[in-house]
């Protein structure tokens, strides 16, 4: 059973096993976050207990119908965070094997499948598998894209990547701005569930963009190892993105004077710092 409730205002490198109360049942959760690779780049995030499963964004039905049969799960929520194709791609096939399914997705954007429109400050309950997930509006990659946020866990889509953010499709630079500063804000150890394995592309402009971060350095260290094993970078944290990713650190003198080098003109506030940073990375060839 899945409960939802509008507007309530106020892995490691594998998977996550996560343990946490909710408000509305005392009973212990526990479930796992397993990336489930497709395409060239892209993770559909299966999010399971020992019987039961959400599915974050399934661009494609055979790896997440692969997933729930080998390991016989039920679905019993399908999370989407913005309408193009490599997220939604796979729904109508997994609603075909699992009628009923319920499908949460941006009230702002045009999806066919959803049945369940949410937006900024929703709650979603999914009973079977304990979890409790805040909607948050993250518009600019899309008009309508949302995040999911509970259990110490952001589910982000294209709104922010390991190192990087998403291309401004639909919105303004001051929408990235709101999105990424709602984002920033949580709580340090949050992990940063995102769509795509882009961070060593990612990593390769944040040099560009500030080429002293001893931080970031590290942490390219560890992801180019990762990747070597062949295994996800993904998840990061907050803190860890607040600690490299140039987008989220426009306020920082190093990253101000790189764009001013780049412009030949320095910002003048850190919305036009972030709006060069993004019209940047657009071109950028490193």
């Amino acid at each position: 059973m899945v409960i939802f409730c509008p507007m309530i205002t106020s892995l490691r490198h594998h998977y996550a096993l996560v343990k946490t109360h909710r408000f509305f049942n005392p009973v212990m959760s526990t479930f796992k976050v397993t990336p489930l690779p497709f395409g060239r780049d892209n993770y559909i995030w299966l999010i399971g207990n020992s019987s039961h499963a959400a599915l974050v964004d399934p661009g494609e039905a055979a790896p997440a119908l692969a997933a729930l049969q080998r390991n016989k799960l039920k679905p019993v929520a399908i999370l989407l965070t913005h309408h193009h194709l490599d997220h939604i791609g796979g729904v109508c096939e997994i609603v075909a094997h699992y009628p009923g399914v319920p499908v949460y997705g941006p009230r702002k954007d045009d999806i066919d499948q959803v049945d369940n429109p949410v937006g900024n400050g929703d709650r979603i309950f999914i009973e079977a598998l304990e979890l409790e997930l805040q909607v948050i509006d993250v518009a600019a990659h899309t008009h309508g894209h949302v995040a999911y946020f509970g259990h110490g866990m952001l589910f982000c889509g294209d709104a922010l990547f390991s190192a990087g953010c998403g291309r401004i499709f639909e919105g303004s630079p001051s929408d990235l701005e709101l999105a990424l500063g709602r984002l920033a804000r949580l709580n340090d150890k949050t992990k940063v569930y995102c769509a795509h394995e882009y961070t060593l592309a990612n990593l390769a402009f944040a040099r560009a963009a500030e080429p002293e971060n001893a931080a970031r350095d590290r942490y390219a260290a560890r992801c180019e190892a990762l990747c070597r094993q062949g295994k996800p970078t993904l998840p990061s944290t907050i803190a860890i993105e607040r600690a490299i990713n140039p987008f989220l650190r426009t306020d920082v003198e190093n990253v101000i004077r790189s764009v001013e080098a780049h412009c030949g003109t320095r910002p003048a506030n850190m919305l036009t710092c972030l709006a060069a940073l993004r019209a940047w990375k657009d071109v950028f060839q490193g």
